[in-house]
Formats: structure tokens, sequence, C-alpha cells
């Protein structure tokens, strides 16, 4: 198959990029802007393709592509083009009038997955929460339970929203936020055991589970792929109860694990789905795309001013369009291979303090040895002293995110940044 992957022609120099160092306050900075992340001391100013530069200079090999957000790289030509003509032509007048760019979005996203219906909102975790608004209304009208239950998976990861956080099986999330959202139970991931005792307890005078929402890959929660066996029987007992099966695609989503949808590699379809980050290639978009049958939401009940404008849709459309047109899940593959292949290279060489490799596609987690102090935060910071950026998904595991745009030789180059960054870390 002949190949037409977009690769920036100059990102191997920074000739290209001007890249005079540019003074950054971070104090001030800090007095101004609350505490809620735990920044790196690094202020990152200009891209081209898979690569950053810092405040002063420095060039990065990005790892982290806005944690799986910018899936085309940083100036792609189709986005700078697509943000050009849209904020031109017209980029917000609100969901009160009918937006050709909004429809064409949801269009391209129906035809090329299980869905029928698209609410647009402004990130994962409106979705995430869009979802399980829509949950409840069909539980209540259709289904008429009174109490409705969602079960969720620990170390799942949903938003930060009060329900989502809620949704969010990890307890370090839920710290002095209660009280929390009722109707939502928690058990492990890929254990169909749990799955069926936790239905067969809840279900009982006017309570029901009606929902079980799920990634097909945990992405915060340490990189953990769905097994195929796993999902496939949930989806027969869901076929069988009438509970409705809902995968986060957020993170998973988009091209990311070599396929356009991370159910596509569980040989499943969820009746709901969401999806953001990679889906607008770093402008910010949420989506909520379901299936006819459950789509009860009705004028009035949802809604979101700034979701779907024409701006976000006609952008995003430009990435769903590139990533068809550029094969670019061909390039995810086949990137995707190389990077596990060379991190379990690595591994091999460090058997005392990496354990395991997985993901799919270029999703993919390192994990190290519980019984070492080595932390994935190290890792982190070694690397980015190396010029490589990473993150962490957990105290324990280093996550891999580049862009889908990511070329072989830029993974070589990683893999012989990370394995210098462990040689280091580990005398």
């Amino acid at each position: 198959m002949n190949r037409e992957i977009f690769i920036p022609k100059t990102i191997n120099s920074s000739e290209s990029v001007d890249v005079t160092p540019t003074p950054f306050g971070m104090d001030d900075f800090d007095k101004t802007v609350m505490s809620t992340y735990s920044r790196f001391p690094l202020a990152l100013e200009k891209s081209l393709g898979c690569r950053v530069w810092d405040s002063t200079g420095k060039e990065y090999l990005d790892f982290v592509a806005g944690i799986a957000t910018c899936t085309l790289g940083h100036a792609h030509p189709v986005m700078i083009e697509a943000v050009t003509k849209q904020i031109q032509k017209l980029h917000h007048v609100s969901n009160l009038y009918y937006i050709r760019e909004q429809g064409e979005l949801a269009q391209w996203l129906v035809e090329h997955s299980c869905g029928d219906r698209v609410f647009f909102c402004n990130s994962g975790a409106e979705a995430n929460e869009s979802a399980i608004k829509l949950v409840r209304k069909y539980s209540h009208t259709v289904l008429k339970v009174n109490n409705p239950i969602i079960i969720t998976a620990n170390a799942s990861f949903h938003g930060r929203t009060i329900a989502t956080i809620t949704a969010t099986g990890q307890p370090k999330y839920h710290k002095n936020f209660n009280p929390l959202v009722p109707g939502f139970h928690y058990v492990p991931y890929n254990n169909i055991g749990a799955i069926e005792a936790a239905i067969s307890e809840l279900d009982k005078d006017d309570c029901r589970v009606v929902a079980i929402l799920l990634e097909p890959l945990q992405g915060e929660g340490g990189i953990h792929p769905g097994s195929i066996t796993y999902f496939q029987k949930l989806r027969r007992i869901c076929d069988t109860t009438g509970i409705l099966l809902i995968f986060d695609e957020v993170q998973a989503g988009m091209g990311r694990t070599g396929k356009l949808w991370g159910y596509e590699n569980l040989g499943v379809e969820p009746d709901i789905f969401t999806s953001a980050k990679g889906l607008g290639g770093g402008i910010p978009i949420g989506a909520l795309i379901s299936k006819k049958f459950c789509d009860v939401f009705e004028p009035g009940e949802h809604a979101s001013t700034f979701g779907g404008n024409p701006f976000v849709c006609g952008v995003a459309l430009s990435v769903c369009q590139t990533l068809e047109r550029e094969n670019i899940l061909e390039n995810v593959v086949e990137r995707g291979v190389q990077l596990k292949t060379g991190l379990q290279s690595i591994a091999a060489k460090y058997p005392q303090y990496i354990t395991e490799v997985r993901g799919w596609g270029l999703i993919v987690g390192m994990e190290l040895c519980s019984k070492v102090s080595l932390s994935a935060e190290n890792i982190v910071m070694a690397a980015m002293d190396e010029g490589l950026l990473l993150v962490t998904a957990g105290p324990k595991v280093v996550r891999f995110l580049p862009p889908l745009i990511i070329t072989e030789e830029e993974v070589t180059i990683a893999l012989q940044k990370l394995d210098r960054v462990i040689t280091s870390v580990t005398r």
C-alpha cells in the first residue's frame, strides 16, 4: 500500500524554529495561577512536528503529545490551514442555530464508528458527564428504574467533575470531595466474575445495574489493555440483561491504539462511547456518541455553550480527515511495534528495575519493579534533562504517548535517550 504520511521536513534542525531564549517568570506564574498541577520546572514556548522548545531554547522530543492529545503533532500544516480558514469564516454562534461544521463532523464520526448520534462538548470529563446523564434519563424513562447504578472499574479514570471523579475508581481522587455522587459501584478490571457478582448483589429492591462504564484500555490507571475474552463476555451479559455498555475512549480513541477506536481491538461495540483529547488534535473538544435506541435527550435537558462550535468542529474534522487520508493508523501500528519492541529490549537489560512493557499502538506503559525505590517520576525527570518528554501513569508506570506522526528515526532516538536515562538513574 502506498503511504503518504506527513513528516515535517525540518524537524531535525532548530533553524526552522525561532528558539531565541525568552525569559519566563515561573514565580509570577505561581502567584496568580491555582496550584492544581505539580508542574515541572519547564516552560515550553515553540513547537514543530514531534519536537518542542523551552524558554531557554532547549529542544525536546515530545512523547507526551499533550497527554495523548496532539494527534498530528505540533504546527501541522493541515491544522494551521483549518484554524486560519475557520477563524476568518465563523468561529462561534451558539447551538441556537444549525452549524454546518458540527453536522459534518458528526456525520464523519457516525460513518466511522458504531454510533448513530453525537453530542459535542469541550472535554473528556464533560463527555463522560453527558454519558452519565444520558444513562440516568434512559434508566428513569425507558427502564423505569428509580435507583440506577453504574458499574465502573478500579484504577479507572473518567474525569474531574464531581460525577466523573465518583465514577473514577481511584480513592486518591475522591479525597476531600465528599459527598460524592451516589449510584456508582467499583469492580476489578478484566474480571468477569466480579461483574457477575456485582450485578447479582446490586439488583434488589428498587435498585438496578443499568450501565457498565469502562475504558477499553486503562490509561491513567497504568496502561492496562482490556482482555478480549472479558469484553466479549461482558457484551453478552449486557445483551442478555439490557445493561448499557459504555466505553470511555477519551485517551484510547482517535487512532492512538492503531485502530480508530479502542473498542475495535476487542471485537465488541459499545452502546455509548465518549471521545475528546485526540479528536481535536489539541483544540478542546469532547463528544458523546450513542446508538440511536438510547438517545433519549430532549431539547433543554443537556447543553454546552461552546460545545460543537464552528471553530472546534472545523479543526477537528480536518484532523479526522487527515488521519484517514494520510494512512496515519498504519504508521501508528508500525511505530507502535518498534516502540514496544525497543522498550522490551531495554527491559531485558534491566530486569531488576523493569517488570513489564504493555499497551496498544502508541499508548505504551513501562512498569517498574515495586521492590525498588526507583519511581516513574525519577525517570520522567531524568529524561527531561536528556531532551525527552515523558509522563507517568501512576507511581510505577512510565507512559509513552508520542504524536501519531512520529517517525522511525524519532522512535529510535527516544529509545536511545531512554536507555541512557535508565543507565544513569540505576547506577
